[in-house]
């Protein structure tokens, strides 16, 4: 997919990229300068498993999916990415990964050339560290996800998916096909109906013609299996890692007394 605007006017909401918002004031003013507002509509694809990534997306309210396509055209979702990280990082390993991505909820999205990229990662520290940090909290969201494919219900990934989803969109209600939810899965569209419907019954989540809504965000979360919280926590560690404690403490105080 090609890097340019197509009229989304997202640059005034840029720092709801919770990566972008980490770097110092200086980094950011300069990042600013060379990322380009984009809508990533839903289904939109940004790169096919092998690919050469022409591009990274800073999602701000929409979450782009991580899949693995099977021969018989079935894919399996392996991770998501929203406002916490950044799609395309295969690009700072020189490679790519065998995934697509596609964006599974519609939202804003800020872009830049892979080229400029990695000049930026080349010779901004700050933002360096924070991308390998998220690469690390990315594979670790992998592994945990394949783990939680193979051994939890699908109610419990369904309400995983469901939480994770609500923490990036920034938003109670977003919409979602029983179809796309069966493929994230890995279910068949059966399934994926009798289980939000399960959770319909029990008060968590309304869900019609395309849209869910969240009601019971506490009761979601007890319905969810461990691995909604450690992907979270895992996410959550990307600043303390690639800053170390004191340094975040550090960077912390300065944002408070420029504030």
């Amino acid at each position: 997919m090609a890097i340019g605007t197509n009229g989304t006017n997202g640059a005034d909401h840029w720092l709801t990229n919770k990566l972008l918002a980490r770097l110092p004031e200086e980094d950011r003013s300069r990042l600013h300068d060379q990322l380009v507002p984009h809508f990533l509509r839903l289904k939109t694809v940004l790169f096919e498993p092998g690919e050469v990534v022409d591009g990274v997306y800073f999602p701000l309210d929409g979450v782009v999916s991580l899949v693995a396509p099977m021969e018989d055209g079935n894919i399996v979702e392996v991770a998501t990415v929203g406002n916490e990280g950044v799609v395309g990082v295969p690009t700072v390993l020189g490679g790519s990964l065998r995934v697509r991505a596609i964006s599974q909820v519609a939202g804003r999205a800020l872009a830049m050339p892979t080229t400029a990229f990695l000049h930026e990662i080349s010779t901004c520290p700050p933002l360096a560290r924070l991308v390998q940090s998220y690469v690390l909290a990315l594979f670790g969201q992998i592994s945990q996800a394949a783990a939680c494919n193979r051994l939890h219900s699908t109610e419990e990934r369904l309400s995983r998916w469901l939480l994770m989803s609500h923490d990036r969109v920034g938003k109670d209600e977003f919409p979602i096909t029983q179809e796309f939810l069966g493929q994230m899965l890995g279910a068949r569209r059966a399934t994926v109906t009798l289980s939000a419907g399960l959770l319909q019954r029990a008060g968590l989540i309304r869900y019609h013609r395309g849209h869910v809504e969240i009601l019971d965000r506490a009761g979601l979360e007890a319905a969810s299996c461990e691995c909604y919280q450690v992907i979270k926590d895992e996410l959550a560690a990307v600043d303390s890692r690639a800053f170390g404690d004191r340094d975040l403490r550090q960077r912390e105080s300065s944002r408070a007394g420029a504030g």
